[in-house]
């Protein structure tokens, strides 16, 4: 299988058997059980990953950022893209193609 690479063509995808997450006071610690890697998010951050959980497809996190935060929309896909990069540097999300979101 061919790499994907990050754009918002995409989709993040959580390995649910390895990878936890826990939020406390609007702060979350994402931890893959098998490696030990372990990520802590911010507020924003926080919603994102709700979001990828939730949806998996990086338009439509986007799309519903852009009805909760007046930031422009090119902030938000910035950030949001530069997030699902770590997570996928770490481990902690697969990338894939657009028609493999489900």
């Amino acid at each position: 299988m061919d790499e994907i690479k990050l754009s918002m063509d995409c989709c993040a995808k959580i390995d649910g058997e390895n990878v936890i997450s826990r939020e406390l006071e609007g702060e979350t610690v994402i931890l893959d059980m098998k490696t030990g890697t372990y990520l802590g998010l911010n507020q924003v951050g926080t919603r994102m990953w709700a979001l990828i959980q939730e949806y998996g497809s990086l338009r439509r996190v986007l799309a519903e950022l852009q009805k909760e935060y007046e930031v422009p929309p090119g902030t938000l896909e910035s950030d949001l893209l530069e997030l699902v990069d770590q997570l996928s540097a770490k481990g902690l999300v697969s990338l894939r193609a657009m028609d493999e979101c489900s």
